[in-house]
C-alpha cells in the first residue's frame, strides 16, 4: 500500500513542495519549481523511482510537527540506546534551491541511515555522480547532475551503490543499474549533522555551502514574519492558521503565480483514472485565494497575483486560458508516464493538463469577484488593472452566448452550466459595481443590460419550479454542489426559498451516508469519464458557508468540527476524504481545500457572534 496522505508533510520555499514522509522519506521533489519534472517520484511510484529516506537505525517516531507558524517539519525519533531530532526544511532564497536536513542527537546514542535515490525527469534519467571536494569543516560534496539538472549534496560523505534491495531492484528496463547514495552515521548526545541539497543548472558553478543554523534561523524568521500578520479570530484558529501558511507556501515567491497543489495523478478514486496534474495555476483557484488572503489582512501578496494575471493574459484577452503555468506559460500539454506505477496502482499518471484548452464560463467572474474585493479592500486600481477588467467584461459580452465545461472540467459534450452563467452575472456586476460605488470609467448602463439578461435567463433556464431547485445545466435536472456558490456572487441571499430548496436537493442527490458531498453524480454520464471519485472537501466545506449563513448554525458547527478531523496530524487537507477506506484522497495540499476550509469557519464565526 502507498503511504496514506495524511502521512505526508508538505516543505516549501514558495518555489517548489516536496513531500515528507512521517518515517522520514522525501518521496516527491521537483526542481527547481513545482511544475518543474520531478526528481523524487516514489510517491507515484516506488523507492527505485527517487526518494531520501533518513531515520534513526531500529528507531520509531516519537512525534512529528511543524515547528508554530513555519514549514520547518521536526521529527523526534526513538531508538534503542537514545533519542534525536531531525529537522527537514527549505531555504527561501530567490536563487538557488536548498533542502536542509539537520540531525541532532538528544540523548543517548543513534544511528542515523540515509537512502538517497536521485532520479531526475519522473524517474527517466539516471545521474552521473561524482565527489567533487572536501569543505574545510570536514564534510563532503558529491553531484549529480543529468541533463540540465544538477543536485550537490554538502555533508558527511555517502556512498554511491549499485545493489539491489528489499524495497525494489534497479529497474534495467530504464538503461541499467540505478544507484542509490547510503550511509550510516553515529551520533552522541548534543551532536549534530547537517545534509543539504542543493539544485542549480548543470552547467553553472557549484553553489557555495550553506551554515544549516543560520539558514535555519532565517526560514524561521521568515515563516514567521508573515504568520505574524495573520488576522485569525475564528472557530479553529489554528486550522485556519495553518491553511492560511499553505496558501502562501503554494505561491511562487518570483512570478506570484498559486499553484492549485504541489502533485500531480493523486488520484480521485484509489485504482481510477481520474488522476490530473494540478501544479498550475487555475485563475479560479487563485482568485478564490485572494479573496481570503485579503480577508485576513494580506493583500501584499494579491497585488502579486494581480501583476501575474495582468502579464499572464496581457494583450490576449480573445485567448483567455482558464489555467497558466507559474510563470504565465500557456503550452501545457498533457502527456502520460507509463513507466511509473501510480499511487496505489492508479493510472495513467499524467503530467500536463488537457482541460487548459477548455472553455469555461465562471472564470472571468471569479477573477472580477476576488479583483473587486481587493478594491474593497482599499487597494487602488491603476490604469492596466482595470483596463484588463474592461477587457474581461469585453471577453465575458463576445462569449455571451457560448456553452462551456464547467467548473468542473467535464470532458463530455458542452452545456449551459447555471454555475457558470451565475458567475458570468457576477461579472458584469462587479462591472457596474465598480462604476457606481468605485468612481471607475466604464459603460455601467450596457454592462447593467447584460447583467440583468442574464439573471432573467438564469430564473427561467436553471431553475427547476417542480423540485423548487436550481439545476446543473439548462438541459437537465440534475444537481450540482458549485450552486452553492450562488449567495457568494450576491445573486440571491443565502436564506433565499430558491437556495434552500436547492440546498434540499443537494442534501438528498448528493450527500452520502457520512455527510458528505460529492461535486455531482457521476452516474449521470455528463463528464465522459469512467469510474467514480469520493467527495469532494470544498464542496463540504460550502455546506458549512451555507448553513452558517442560513440559520443552520448548530449543524453547519457539527459539519465544521467532522471536516476539520479529517485533516491530517499537520492540519494539511488534500482534494477529497473517502470515508470508507478513512483516508485523505486526490492532489495534496489541495489548495482548494485550505480556502474553502477558512472561508467556512469564517462564516462559522461570524454566525456564531451574531447569535450570542
Amino acid at each position: 500500500m502507498s503511504t496514506p496522505l495524511e502521512d505526508y508533510a508538505l516543505l516549501s520555499d514558495m518555489h517548489t513542495g516536496p513531500l515528507v514522509s512521517r518515517d522520514g522519506s522525501i518521496d516527491w521533489l521537483c526542481l527547481p519549481r513545482f511544475d518543474s519534472p520531478a526528481v523524487f517520484c516514489a510517491l507515484l511510484g516506488g523507492p527505485d523511482d527517487g526518494r531520501w529516506w533518513l531515520a534513526v537505525v531500529d528507531g520509531e517516531v516519537e512525534s512529528w510537527r511543524y515547528e508554530p507558524d513555519t514549514f520547518v517539519l521536526e521529527t523526534v525519533w526513538r531508538g534503542p540506546t537514545g533519542r534525536a531530532k531531525v529537522l527537514d526544511f527549505l531555504t527561501p532564497a530567490d536563487e538557488n534551491v536548498d533542502l536542509v536536513r539537520l540531525v541532532e542527537c538528544l540523548e543517548g546514542q543513534v544511528e542515523v541511515e540515509h537512502d538517497l535515490r536521485i532520479r531526475f525527469d519522473y524517474a527517466l534519467a539516471t545521474p552521473w555522480f561524482r565527489r567533487i571536494e572536501d569543505t574545510a569543516d570536514g564534510r563532503g560534496r558529491m553531484t549529480s547532475l543529468a541533463g540540465p539538472d544538477a543536485l550537490l549534496l554538502t555533508g558527511p560523505c555517502l556512498h554511491v551503490v549499485d545493489d539491489d534491495d528489499d524495497e525494489g531492484a534497479a529497474d534495467t528496463s530504464r538503461g541499467g543499474p540505478a544507484p542509490r547514495l547510503v550511509g550510516t552515521f553515529p551520533l552522541r548526545a548534543g551532536e549534530q549533522v547537517a545534509w543539504d541539497l542543493a539544485w542549480h543548472p548543470s552547467w553553472t558553478d557549484h553553489p557555495a555551502p550553506v551554515d544549516a543554523e543560520q539558514v535555519l534561523a532565517q526560514t524561521r524568521a521568515f515563516w514567521r514574519d508573515w504568520a505574524a500578520g495573520a488576522e485569525t479570530h475564528t472557530h479553529h484558529t489554528d486550522v485556519v492558521r495553518r491553511s492560511l501558511l499553505v496558501l502562501r507556501a503554494l505561491t511562487h515567491a518570483r512570478t506570484g503565480g498559486i499553484v492549485a497543489a504541489p502533485t500531480t495523478s493523486l488520484p480521485e478514486e484509489l485504482g481510477g483514472v481520474r488522476n490530473w496534474d494540478y501544479r498550475y495555476t487555475w485563475l479560479r483557484d487563485a482568485a478564490l485565494t485572494i479573496e481570503v488572503m485579503v480577508d485576513h489582512g494580506f493583500t501584499d501578496g494579491a497585488r502579486l497575483w494581480r501583476d501575474w494575471l495582468l502579464r499572464a493574459v496581457a494583450g490576449d484577452i480573445h485567448n483567455l486560458r482558464i489555467m497558466y503555468g507559474l510563470g504565465g506559460e500557456r503550452r501545457l500539454d498533457e502527456k502520460e508516464l507509463d513507466h511509473l506505477a501510480g499511487y496505489e496502482g492508479s493510472r495513467p499518471v499524467r503530467i500536463g493538463n488537457g482541460a487548459a484548452e477548455q472553455y469555461q464560463t465562471d472564470v472571468p467572474g471569479e477573477v472580477m469577484l476576488a479583483l473587486a474585493r481587493l478594491r474593497d479592500h482599499g487597494v487602488a486600481e491603476d490604469e492596466y488593472s482595470w483596463g484588463l477588467q474592461r477587457n474581461l467584461l469585453r471577453y465575458c459580452e463576445a462569449n455571451y452566448d457560448r456553452k462551456d465545461h464547467g467548473i468542473w472540467e467535464m470532458r463530455g459534450d458542452l452545456h449551459y452550466f447555471t454555475h457558470g452563467r451565475v458567475m458570468m452575472w457576477a461579472a458584469f456586476n462587479e462591472g457596474v459595481r465598480a462604476v457606481e460605488e468605485h468612481g471607475l470609467e466604464g459603460d455601467a448602463d450596457h454592462w447593467r443590460q447584460l447583467r440583468d439578461r442574464l439573471r432573467e435567463e438564469i430564473l427561467r433556464r436553471g431553475f427547476d419550479e417542480r423540485r423548487g431547485t436550481f439545476t446543473q445545466t439548462y438541459d437537465n435536472d440534475e444537481v450540482d454542489a458549485s450552486l452553492l456558490q450562488i449567495p457568494h456572487t450576491g445573486f440571491l441571499p443565502y436564506d433565499d426559498e430558491r437556495m434552500l430548496g436547492t440546498v434540499a436537493a443537494i442534501e438528498e442527490d448528493l450527500r452520502d451516508e457520512h455527510g458528505l458531498l460529492h461535486r455531482y453524480r457521476t452516474g449521470a454520464g455528463l463528464d465522459g469519464l469512467e469510474g467514480g471519485e469520493s467527495p469532494f472537501l470544498i464542496c463540504c466545506f460550502w455546506l458549512v458557508e451555507q448553513y452558517a449563513c442560513s440559520g443552520r448554525v448548530e449543524e453547519a458547527r457539527a459539519l465544521m468540527d467532522q471536516l476539520v478531523g479529517y485533516g491530517s496530524e499537520l492540519d494539511l487537507f488534500a482534494e477529497e476524504y473517502d470515508p470508507g477506506a478513512g483516508r485523505l484522497i486526490g492532489n495534496y495540499p489541495q489548495a482548494f481545500s485550505h480556502l474553502g476550509l477558512i472561508r467556512a469557519d469564517d462564516s462559522l464565526t461570524r454566525a456564531e457572534q451574531r447569535a450570542s
